[in-house]
Order: structure tokens, then C-alpha cells, then sequence
């Protein structure tokens, strides 16, 4: 993998550093005007980034589906809440196959760690849904389960993708689960938005961060070569 555009790779990154931060900082200070503004732009900037660094399609892809979950989360209301987290489940799906295509086994292919890995996060799921079940709007449950296990799914797929992957899948579980702990009435930290944000920012930053690395170290395909017709003077000659 090389970088498209060279130039751009650190401009960018210092943009979307400094974006996160006036972000953060907006959500401390109180500020709403501040953070509204700067929210929807954190992905695109990321993905710019991506791109510069010569990153795939999909996790462009993916990292955009998240401005989507992004602003229509900001809007408010039941509807614009089941829209945005509709656009962050595709984006997931993109992450899903970004692992697939570019990751290997984890620890090296040890079915064991493996399947232990993924006995804990089904019970990270399936105690979180059964927790937070009983405390959702019911016309949420159904919704907030299926995109739990989306989540989750994507999370434990990172594995495939390296240390920063499964650091960025991690926090993206806790970025949501922090939320759905909001909508359920859950007691919450003091400054429950800058928790959910700063944990958000980080894993998109760092799914996007490991899935660069495994694109880079990930073998392309050999191009396939078609065999030239011989000449008829060679074919002659051979004769």
C-alpha cells in the first residue's frame, strides 16, 4: 500500500487531531454550538487520511457511514436515533470486510485462544443486552439488541487485524454501550458525552490505524498474465 497523496498524509492527521480536541474541549467547556459544529466533520477528515495514506475503499467507506451515525444521532428523537444507528451498522459490515480481506488468524491461528476470545465477547454481549433490556424503550429493544451483536461481531473481527484494530473494536463497544446506557436511565459519569466521544474518536482512529497497517503488510495478488498467440511464422518454424 503507498500513500496517494503524500504530502497531505500529516496536514491531515494534525487536522483531525486538532478537530477532536476543539470537539472534547467544546463537550467540557459546555459549549453545544462548538461541538455540533465539529462533530460531523471528525470522519470525514479521518477518511480523508485514509485515503491520503492510500487505504481502501471500504474503510472510507466505513469511516463515512460513521458521519452518518454521527449527525443523525445529533439530531435527536426516536427516528433519527434508529437512522444513525442504522448508518453506523454499515459501517460495521465495512469493518467486517475489511477483517476478512486483509486480517489473519489471530495468536497465530490457535483455535483455543481463538475460541476463547469469542466465548468472552458473547458474554459481553449477552450480558449486556440482558442488563439493559429491562431499562430500553421497548420499541428500541429489538433494534438495540441486532445492532449489539453487529458491534460485538465487528469487535471480535478486529482480532484479525492487530493489536490497534482490537483496541479500536474494544473502545467502539464501550463508546456504545455508554449510550445505551444513557437511553436506559443507567446512573452515568459526570460529562457522559465527552466519555462517549473521546472513547468514539479513539476507535474509529484506531480500527482506521490497524486497518492501514494489515493493508500494508497484506500481499497483493499476482497480476495474471495471458500466454501471446505465437506468430504464424513460429508456428510454422516449430512445425
Amino acid at each position: 500500500m503507498t500513500a496517494r497523496w503524500p504530502r497531505a498524509v500529516r496536514p491531515l492527521l494534525w487536522a483531525f487531531a486538532v478537530l477532536a480536541v476543539v470537539h472534547l474541549a467544546a463537550l467540557l467547556a459546555g459549549v453545544p454550538a462548538a461541538g455540533q459544529l465539529t462533530k460531523p466533520a471528525l470522519m470525514p477528515v479521518l477518511a480523508g487520511y485514509a485515503l491520503a495514506r492510500g487505504g481502501p475503499p471500504l474503510l472510507t467507506g466505513a469511516l463515512l457511514f460513521g458521519c452518518g451515525g454521527d449527525t443523525f444521532l445529533q439530531i435527536g428523537g426516536d427516528l433519527a436515533f434508529l437512522v444513525g444507528m442504522g448508518s453506523f451498522a454499515a459501517g460495521h459490515v465495512c469493518y467486517l470486510l475489511l477483517f476478512a480481506r486483509y486480517g489473519t488468524a489471530p495468536w497465530g491461528g490457535r483455535r483455543g485462544r481463538t475460541a476463547a476470545a469469542g466465548a468472552a465477547y458473547a458474554v459481553l454481549l449477552a450480558g449486556t443486552v440482558v442488563l439493559l433490556w429491562p431499562d430500553l424503550p421497548a420499541d428500541l429493544r429489538i433494534p438495540v439488541a441486532g445492532y449489539s451483536l453487529l458491534l460485538t461481531a465487528m469487535a471480535f473481527g478486529a482480532l484479525r487485524a492487530g493489536p490497534w484494530a482490537a483496541v479500536g473494536g474494544l473502545l467502539f463497544l464501550l463508546s456504545d454501550t455508554l449510550i445505551a446506557s444513557g437511553i436506559a436511565h443507567w446512573p452515568q459519569l459526570p460529562g457522559p458525552q465527552f466519555w462517549i466521544m473521546f472513547t468514539y474518536v479513539a476507535a474509529q482512529y484506531a480500527l482506521a490505524e490497524g486497518v492501514l497497517r494489515a493493508a500494508a503488510t497484506t500481499p497483493r495478488p499476482a497480476p495474471h498474465r495471458t500466454q501471446a498467440p505465437r506468430t504464424a511464422g513460429a508456428m510454422s518454424s516449430s512445425g
